[in-house]
């Protein structure tokens, strides 16, 4: 059956937000706190500013060639700079049997592409599901960020990100 296959496979969530609105904030605690989950996170970056490096050495067992850091509370952080796709893939028999994934997307980031990797690639829709899209935002600036006059055709970044939001 349909829901005896979706149990085995590994839920993935996306977050994302506007740069300054909090993801690093929420990854950095779920990476350290006692949660007793295993869950993987996977910056999907563009060159900004990653989790808080001295917080990942400060916490981490095994810095390992690949960019895949193991936390002490049993958690995994992993940067991809490639494709999506082939990262998942990559990462699947280290994350098979975890609790979680968490995908950040980088704040200036459209969270479409990203969800629809979970339904484009058949080997993907056979190994994860797509739990939810959160969007971490700033309560002070959401407003001013949603009525940002953009060019045509240029994507307002952060009313896609809330536009797309669980």
């Amino acid at each position: 059956s349909s829901a005896e296959d979706n149990e085995n496979l590994v839920p993935v969530t996306v977050l994302t937000g506007f740069l300054g609105s909090g993801k690093t904030t929420l990854l950095n605690h779920i990476l350290t706190a006692t949660h007793g989950k295993k869950i993987a996170v996977i910056e999907n970056e563009f060159g900004d500013v990653g989790i808080d490096d001295e917080l990942l050495q400060k916490n981490s067992k095994v810095q390992a060639d690949e960019e895949i850091i193991e936390m002490m509370n049993g958690c995994i952080c992993c940067t991809v700079r490639g494709d999506l796709v082939v990262a998942l893939k990559n990462l699947y028999s280290k994350i098979s049997q975890f609790d979680a994934v968490i995908i950040e997307t980088t704040g200036l980031a459209d969270p479409a592409p990203v969800a629809q990797t979970f339904f484009v690639d058949d080997d993907i829709q056979a190994k994860f599901s797509l739990d939810a899209i959160i969007t971490v935002c700033d309560s002070k600036h959401i407003l001013a960020r949603i009525d940002d006059e953009k060019p045509e055709g240029v994507e307002n970044e952060a009313a896609e990100q809330v536009a797309f939001a669980d």
